[in-house]
Formats: structure tokens, sequence, C-alpha cells
């Protein structure tokens, strides 16, 4: 695991699985979210990119450069898709999912990233793999 952050409902977090440099100028982020407590997370519009017509996905998960001062985007398709866990449940209680999204890569000399998960804390300088 390469962080970990609570989130805004009680008894949930997320494990940052893998964040690496993959082909093609991106890198892939698994996480793992977990839910502890004893409401269910909602997925529906709770995880999306304002402005576009996610539902039922992660498309919200974006990176911070606090050097570079750049915020990036999950990869989309031609039909604003987001390249990322699409029509996720809701995750009851006392249960765990495996999400996954893709992003474009930051320039080669950025070893450490911000990850944001919406309705979770910030995750600060979260290594890149190769």
């Amino acid at each position: 695991m390469l962080a970990t952050a609570d989130g805004e409902k009680q008894g949930s977090r997320v494990e940052v699985q893998e964040f690496k440099r993959v082909s093609g100028g991106t890198v892939m982020l698994r996480f793992t979210m977990i839910n502890d407590g004893d409401q269910t997370l909602n997925f529906g519009y709770d995880f999306a990119q304002p402005g576009t017509s996610d539902f039922a996905n992660i498309g919200g998960v974006h990176l911070i450069d606090p050097v570079g001062k750049k915020k990036y985007l999950v990869v989309r398709d031609s039909k604003n898709n987001c390249d990322c866990s699409r029509d996720v449940r809701d995750l009851g209680a006392k249960s765990r999912i495996n999400l996954w999204a893709r992003l474009p890569a930051p320039p080669d000399n950025v070893e450490k990233i911000g990850v944001v998960i919406p309705h979770f804390s910030p995750l600060d300088d979260v290594p890149i793999g190769r």
C-alpha cells in the first residue's frame, strides 16, 4: 500500500495499491475503497467530475502537482467517458471494492504527486512508480 486517506463518512477510507507510469504518457492509479462504517457509500454522482454526465464512476479523481501548479483530470474517450472504473455499484456497509483510473502522466522529473479522490482527504506526495 502506497498511501491511505480517511473519508468524510465515518469508517470509510481509501488505500492506494498501485500508482505507476504506463505506456502512452499516462499513469495508472489502482486503489481500494473500504467501507467499515454502518452507512452505504453511494456512487451515483458523488465521485463524478463536475460538468460531466458521469454517473456511477470515479471520473472526479484527479492529480495535483503543487510544484508545477497543474491539475490532471482522468483521461476521457471521444464520447467523454472516463477511462476509469464505471458502472460502480453502491458500496454497502462492511465491504470494499477495487477501483482504477488512468490519468495523464506528469513530466518525468515529477516523482511524487497529490492524488485527490472526492469525499476523501487528499493524498499528498504519493510516489509514482515505473
